[in-house]
């Protein structure tokens, strides 16, 4: 069965924005490519158990094996070295970008703290969209006894929208929520 939020774009997404920008072809409609998790752990030059309970953290959000990055250059005020694991990664493709988009949505945001919409200025100007979140405790695969460090992370939405009222329209229409809503450009 095709996730929830696919079966919504096939649907009802992809006439609205192509009634919306007034698109020639369905092909032209943008469509969400992937989604990108990363999480920079700097903890993790002094003690690696961070960086490996990072990966296994992003492994329980996402259901997908996550990857450690690693070092391209040596810092020497941050006792850094080339190679050494800093950070963890995960690019979600497919089903299983729907399917953590819906949870995003539906239940993590909800979770923030004080929540009150999320910004809509953090667009790239070539159609992708950047969240930042505070705390990895919000989904609720992972639970808070077994946390170690409470650490953010940042989630970029990868489309192939043209522009930033484009990634907008279709993001908003996933249910994404963006402070200003009746935002017009």
């Amino acid at each position: 069965m095709a996730p929830r939020l696919k079966e919504k774009y096939n649907k009802e997404i992809v006439s609205a924005l192509q009634d919306k920008f007034g698109y020639s072809s369905i092909m032209q409609v943008p469509k969400l490519t992937k989604i990108c998790l990363n999480r920079g752990i700097g903890q993790g030059v002094s003690d690696k158990k961070l960086v490996d309970a990072g990966v296994d953290e992003l492994t329980q959000i996402t259901g997908q094996k996550a990857i450690a990055t690693i070092a391209k250059k040596s810092v020497s005020n941050f006792k850094l070295r080339e190679g050494m694991p800093i950070g963890a990664k995960v690019t979600l493709r497919g089903e299983r970008m729907y399917e953590f988009l819906d949870r995003l949505v539906n239940i993590a945001l909800p979770r923030v703290r004080d929540f009150q919409g999320i910004s809509e200025k953090a667009f790239d100007k070539r159609g992708n969209y950047t969240l930042g979140v505070k705390e990895q405790i919000i989904f609720p695969e992972i639970s808070i006894d077994k946390v170690r460090a409470i650490a953010g992370m940042d989630i970029t939405f990868v489309t192939t929208a043209d522009s930033d009222e484009e990634c907008y329209e279709l993001l908003k229409a996933f249910g994404m929520p963006f402070k200003n809503m009746n935002k017009q450009n």
